[in-house]
């Protein structure tokens, strides 16, 4: 078991994430002694999608406009369809996203949430996995892209849908661990 104490960790999310793929990351993080911040563009509270229909609305810790990319040691993508094509319209969005690719900082992302790496310019050279109606999208911006639950690219966790959960929640926090504890 990883002990992610003292790690700090950001959720990043707008209306419409897939629920399970922001609250079982959210729980294995805590679980694991992450200190974990929802953030979204959102202003009080974000609402999760649940398959075909809205589910539970969540308050929010940091408001994007308000939140330092430098806070933080590490993020996580979820997906769900609205999720990231909200987000990749939203510049500030973009911009927090890239500075965890710049910075190299680690980042673990699900089902539509890799989409978001694209636009962040942190996707070529990858291999990757995602919902497959991604694919097509994942390999034009220059990533290899596998069909695997859950796939590592040095600081890259992703995998595809709410059934690999189990699977990425393991290898994001053994990569948060093994990261973030070799740079604090």
């Amino acid at each position: 078991m990883h002990n992610l104490s003292g790690i700090k960790i950001a959720i990043l999310v707008a209306n419409g994430f897939e629920q399970s793929e922001m609250t079982s990351p959210l729980h294995a993080l805590k679980d694991a002694n992450a200190d974990v911040a929802i953030i979204s563009s959102e202003n009080i509270t974000v609402r999760g999608w649940q398959h075909t229909e809205w589910a539970d609305e969540f308050p929010i810790d940091v408001q994007l406009n308000n939140a330092d990319p430098d806070d933080y040691d590490a993020l996580v993508l979820p997906g769900g369809v609205m999720n990231p094509d909200k987000l990749r319209l939203d510049d500030k969005a973009i911009q927090f996203i890239s500075h965890f690719v710049k910075f190299r900082k680690p980042i673990a992302a699900i089902c539509h949430g890799p989409w978001t790496l694209i636009n962040a310019e942190g996707i070529k050279g990858k291999t990757v996995t995602s919902w497959p109606s991604i694919k097509l999208d994942l390999i034009n911006a220059g990533a290899l892209w596998v069909d695997q639950e859950v796939v590592r690219d040095e600081l890259l966790v992703t995998s595809r849908k709410p059934d690999d959960l189990p699977a990425f929640n393991r290898e994001m926090i053994a990569m948060f661990s093994e990261k973030t504890k070799a740079t604090i």
